[in-house]
């Protein structure tokens, strides 16, 4: 073990090695791995990949043909760590921030006042793809738009920690979280209490007690159920996971069926009327009456229903509008804008293509960007300026000449690396976290922990599943 760690050479910030050598907050993990050869590492390994082939716990990447490829999502058995003093920050900078764009969801979808007061253009909401006319003015429950966040988070040069997206439709991934910490108890039960690791397991029940808290109609036990697109969706063993983790139905919106303006559930005993709905499912295929009428995966007469206040959807309609990678750029002046305070957590420099001056400089220095489509997931419709090729950089400045609303640019910072088991050596990969905040009544709690996502390509910044990516259990210690 020593022999592998002495191979190890760090080239920017690196969550257990400082330029004094291991941080405090890894040395029992390390005293730990340092009393396992490397034939007990990979026998963990081996255990892990096992667990989670068990388990079912996959993904489905799509090519290029749009046929879906199940996959084992892959795990790194060596733990991130972040201190306790270190998630504070975090913790009160997604707080703050998620209160911020709550506040911009309220005012876009009813009195636009930052649109008024020049803070942000009405070109820029107008022109949004995921703004939903046919939800303005909607009255929603305690006014929350965004009951459920996964803010992607990277860490810079300096271990200084960077806003990179916010999620705010319907963020995936905390199915992970919870199974990465499961296998960790079972390779490394000791590890997890001798280091006085934060939980994460109770992520399912406040998320519960939140839907619950939602239901229009004041009943002691509200009927809450998981909405689906089905079996083909990429992240449906998520569904079925969070579903079962808390004691509700999951349907697909064959199920479900409105009546008088109500939405019930077809169960062999009747119909049951469903107060709340969390749905794994795209604006655009909820109500075919509304959005996509071709859809076969909403339900008729679901938006009537939710603007008469008949059902809760978590989360909001519409919220899209407040993650477009280009209304991203105004998130610090939303912060000062609603809450008269300045961000805790800093966006990554972002140049937006629609600005001349900006898109010359971007233009001038491709290879030191990242070129992102505003409205793309998942890693797609992204160039890395370091890895493409001269005909990429065509096809993109002619893409975005096009419709620079589209695209904006960022430049590529060394994400910060972890030790990870790779073919049986460690070796140093680049990482991202992204952390979940659940928003209810009560305001905003975050479990203390998250999913950190591995670029398990060597060199590679990208950590998507759906790009080769893995991840790793995220213990916040105390």
């Amino acid at each position: 073990m020593l022999e592998l760690l002495s191979k190890l050479n760090p080239n920017g910030w690196d969550e257990m090695f400082s330029s004094k050598g291991v941080r405090s907050s890894y040395r029992q993990v390390l005293q730990t791995l340092q009393g396992l050869n490397q034939e007990s590492l990979e026998s963990k390994q081996k255990q892990a990949s096992d667990f989670f082939m068990n388990q079912g716990i996959t993904f489905t990447v799509y090519g290029d043909d749009n046929q879906g490829i199940e996959r084992i999502f892959p795990f790194d058995i060596i733990p991130r760590i972040i201190t306790q003093k270190d998630w504070i920050e975090v913790e009160e900078g997604i707080k703050q921030r998620l209160k911020a764009l709550n506040l911009f969801l309220e005012d876009i979808y009813n009195e636009q006042h930052i649109v008024k007061e020049g803070i942000i253009p009405a070109s820029l909401i107008a022109s949004c793809p995921h703004y939903i006319q046919e939800v303005h003015g909607i009255k929603i429950p305690h006014d929350i738009h965004v009951h459920i966040a996964g803010i992607d988070l990277i860490r810079g040069a300096k271990g200084e920690f960077y806003v990179l997206e916010d999620n705010l439709r319907c963020p995936s991934g905390v199915s992970y979280m919870l199974e990465n910490r499961e296998i960790t108890k079972r390779i490394f039960p000791k590890m997890l209490t001798s280091n006085n690791v934060s939980m994460v397991g109770n992520y399912p029940m406040i998320l519960h007690n939140i839907l619950v808290s939602l239901s229009p109609r004041g009943v002691s036990n509200p009927n809450v159920v998981l909405l689906t697109p089905g079996i083909y969706n990429s992240a449906y063993y998520e569904h079925t996971f969070l579903a079962r983790q808390m004691g509700i139905p999951l349907v697909e919106g064959r199920d479900l069926v409105v009546n008088n303006s109500k939405v019930y559930m077809k169960t062999t005993s009747g119909l049951q009327q469903v107060d709340v709905i969390y749905r794994r499912l795209d604006d655009e295929y909820l109500d075919p009456l509304v959005f996509k009428p071709d859809s076969a995966l909403g339900v008729p007469g679901l938006i009537s229903s939710y603007k008469q206040g008949n059902v809760a959807i978590v989360n909001a309609v519409g919220n899209g509008v407040a993650d477009d990678k280009a209304v991203y750029v105004y998130v610090p002046d939303m912060i000062k804008y609603y809450l008269n305070e300045e961000p805790i957590l800093k966006n990554v420099p972002t140049y937006q293509m629609e600005n001349i001056e900006e898109r010359e400089l971007v233009f001038a220095n491709m290879e030191n960007m990242v070129i992102k489509e505003t409205n793309q997931s998942g890693g797609y419709g992204m160039i890395m300026g370091n890895k493409a090729t001269e005909q990429e950089f065509k096809k993109a400045k002619i893409a975005i000449l096009e419709n620079p609303r589209n695209f904006i640019a960022q430049p590529i910072i060394q994400l910060s690396t972890v030790p990870c088991l790779i073919d049986g050596e460690l070796k140093l990969r680049h990482v991202d976290l992204r952390p979940y905040a659940l928003y209810g009544p009560n305001g905003v709690e975050i479990v203390p922990g998250g999913l950190t996502r591995v670029a398990l390509k060597e060199g590679s910044l990208v950590v998507n599943s759906s790009q080769g990516g893995g991840s790793k259990d995220t213990w916040i210690v105390k």
